[in-house]
C-alpha cells in the first residue's frame, strides 16, 4: 500500500466518524462547472478524496511541460500543464490563456521547486476559432514559444486526429499527467509532476453540471466520486490513450469530487491542432549531438557516450564519425563507425595510464556527403581542471536571492587567457542582458555584474562568458532566485 492509499484510508475513516455531524454533500445539479486552473476555488469543508495519482518523471514523459503565469497563486506561478508537440509548439487548453498574468513555461523538472529547468517565453497563444468558453467545447490551444524546447531526441507528444476514431471509446483507459494540486486543499502546496489513470466512460455520466456535456468536443473520464481526478493546476494536461494525446484537461464539477472532462482531439479539433503544428521542418544541414556532453575517466580506464544525429533538408545521408582533441595516446572507437543521419552510435574513449589529469575539449565530427557537423564533448581525466595559462572565469557569490524587478550585484573575476578579456552574460527569462562595470578586464582583474531580476518568481541560471583577444572562451554560472 503506497502513501497516497494510506492517507486516503485514514481520511475516509475520519469521515465515517464525522458522518453523523455533517450535512449531506450538495447535489451535482447545485454545483457549477469549473476549469482546473490555479484560479479555481474548491468549496470549503472536509476534503477527504485523494487525487489518486503517483509521482512521475519528465525522463519517462519528456514532452510534458509546466505552464506558469505572473502572479499565479501556486508555487512558481504554476497554472496549467502542457504537452510539447514540436520544437516551439505546446498543446494546452484554450482556457489557460484567460488566466491573468504574463504566461511562460518551465521545462525539464519533476519538481518545479527544485530549481533549474529551462524557462520558455510565449510568442503567440492560438486558441481554437470555435472556442467561446470551456463548457461550450473546443477547449484547445497551441502555443508558439520564443525558443526551442530541449525535448531529448525529438520525443514530442503525438496528437490524435479525426483518423483515430476509437481512442475515446468507453471502456478504454487513459494516462493523465499534470503539475496540479495533489489534494483538494493544496496543503502542502506541491508542484511535482504526477500521473494517474482514468477510465473513459459514457458521456451521459458527465451531464447535469454547467452547460452540459458535449460528446462531439469532450471526453468523459474518471469516477463519479472523483477519487482519482484532475485538480487545479492540471488544466491543459494530456490524456494519453494508445500512445496519443486524445484529450486536454478541460473542466470538472466545482468541488472536483466528480468526473474529469477533457477536450476531445480525435475529431476536427485534433485536425486543427495538426494544422497549427505544421509539417516538421528539417534544418538546412544534418547535425550531431553527444549524450552526456561531459565524461570523467581515470588514467588507464575507458568511458562511453552516445552520438546522435538529425538529418538535414536533403534527407538521410551516410556520416563517417571521428574524434579529435583526445589526450595523447587515447583512442576513440565508434560502434558503428558510419551511420545514416537520424541514427546514433556509441563512442568509447580509452585513456592510457599516465595521462595528464586535466579537462580535454574533444570534438566529435561527422563527415557526410553534403557537409561536416560537429559536437563538443568535455573529457575530464582524474581530478581534471584547466592547465596553467588557460582562460578561467568565476563568479562570487555563485547564487543570490532578490525580489522581482530588483538588481543583484555579482563579482566576476577572470584569469589566464591572451590579452584583454571581454565579459558578457545571458539567461532565459531575463528582462535585460546583465550589465558589467567594466565590461573589459585584464587577466587577474574583476568586474561587477548587475542582473535585473525578472518579474516572474522562480530560479534563473545566468551564464557568464569571458572571451580573450584570441577568441578563446570560458564560462561560469550564477543562479538567481526571485522570491
Amino acid at each position: 500500500m503506497n502513501r497516497r492509499q494510506r492517507l486516503l484510508g485514514i481520511a475516509t475513516a475520519t469521515l465515517g466518524c464525522l458522518s453523523v455531524l455533517l450535512p449531506a454533500p450538495a447535489a451535482a445539479a447545485n454545483l457549477t462547472a469549473v476549469t482546473p486552473t490555479d484560479q479555481a476555488i474548491v468549496p470549503g469543508g472536509p476534503q477527504t478524496n485523494s487525487i489518486g495519482g503517483t509521482p512521475a518523471s519528465v525522463k519517462d514523459h519528456p514532452f510534458i511541460i509546466a505552464g506558469l503565469r505572473q502572479g499565479g497563486t501556486r508555487p512558481q506561478g504554476q497554472t496549467c500543464t502542457g504537452s510539447v508537440v514540436a520544437p516551439r509548439k505546446i498543446l494546452i487548453a484554450a482556457h489557460c490563456k484567460a488566466a491573468d498574468g504574463e504566461k511562460s513555461f518551465l521545462y525539464g523538472l519533476d519538481d518545479l521547486n527544485a530549481g533549474g529547468g529551462t524557462r520558455i517565453g510565449v510568442v503567440s497563444y492560438d486558441i481554437h476559432p470555435k472556442y467561446v468558453n470551456f463548457d461550450q467545447g473546443y477547449d484547445v490551444a497551441v502555443v508558439t514559444t520564443d525558443a526551442d524546447i530541449p525535448v531529448p531526441g525529438g520525443q514530442y507528444a503525438k496528437v490524435a486526429t479525426s483518423a483515430d476514431t476509437e481512442l475515446n471509446k468507453p471502456g478504454k483507459s487513459g494516462l493523465g499527467l499534470g503539475y496540479g494540486k495533489k489534494n483538494h486543499n493544496d496543503s502542502p502546496a506541491n508542484v511535482e509532476l504526477h500521473k494517474f489513470t482514468l477510465p473513459i466512460v459514457q458521456g451521459i455520466s458527465c451531464n447535469g453540471v454547467g452547460a452540459g456535456f458535449k460528446d462531439a468536443t469532450m471526453i468523459c473520464s474518471g469516477y463519479s466520486d472523483g477519487h482519482v481526478t484532475i485538480l487545479p493546476g492540471d488544466s491543459g494536461g494530456p490524456l494519453i490513450v494508445d500512445g496519443k494525446v486524445v484529450g486536454v484537461a478541460s473542466w470538472s464539477r466545482s468541488d472536483f469530487k466528480w468526473y474529469s472532462v477533457y477536450g476531445r482531439l480525435n475529431n476536427d479539433m485534433g485536425d486543427w491542432v495538426k494544422e497549427k503544428i505544421g509539417a516538421p521542418q528539417n534544418p538546412e544541414k544534418f547535425s550531431l549531438g553527444v549524450t552526456p556532453s561531459s565524461l570523467k575517466a581515470e588514467p588507464g580506464n575507458y568511458v562511453s557516450a552516445t552520438v546522435t544525429s538529425k538529418p538535414g533538408k536533403d534527407g538521410t545521408e551516410k556520416v563517417d564519425l571521428t574524434a579529435t582533441g583526445l589526450p595523447d595516446g587515447a583512442k576513440a572507437t565508434f560502434q558503428p563507425a558510419s551511420i545514416n543521419s537520424g541514427d546514433s552510435a556509441k563512442v568509447t574513449i580509452e585513456v592510457p595510464a599516465g595521462t595528464a589529469e586535466k579537462d580535454y575539449a574533444v570534438t566529435i565530427s561527422g563527415k557526410g556527403t553534403t557537409d561536416t557537423a560537429t559536437a563538443n564533448l568535455t573529457l575530464t581525466v582524474g581530478d581534471g581542471g584547466p592547465q596553467p595559462g588557460e582562460l578561467q572565469v568565476s563568479v562570487s557569490p555563485g547564487s543570490g536571492t532578490t525580489q522581482p524587478g530588483f538588481f543583484s550585484n555579482v563579482k566576476v573575476s577572470a584569469t589566464g587567457g591572451t590579452g584583454m578579456i571581454t565579459l558578457s552574460a545571458a539567461g532565459q527569462g531575463l528582462p535585460f542582458a546583465p550589465f558589467f562595470t567594466p565590461k573589459t578586464i585584464s587577466s587577474g582583474g574583476s568586474s561587477t555584474m548587475q542582473v535585473v531580476a525578472p518579474f516572474q518568481r522562480g530560479t534563473y541560471p545566468v551564464t557568464v562568458t569571458a572571451t580573450d583577444s584570441a577568441g578563446k572562451t570560458a564560462t561560469a554560472t550564477y543562479t538567481l532566485t526571485v522570491q
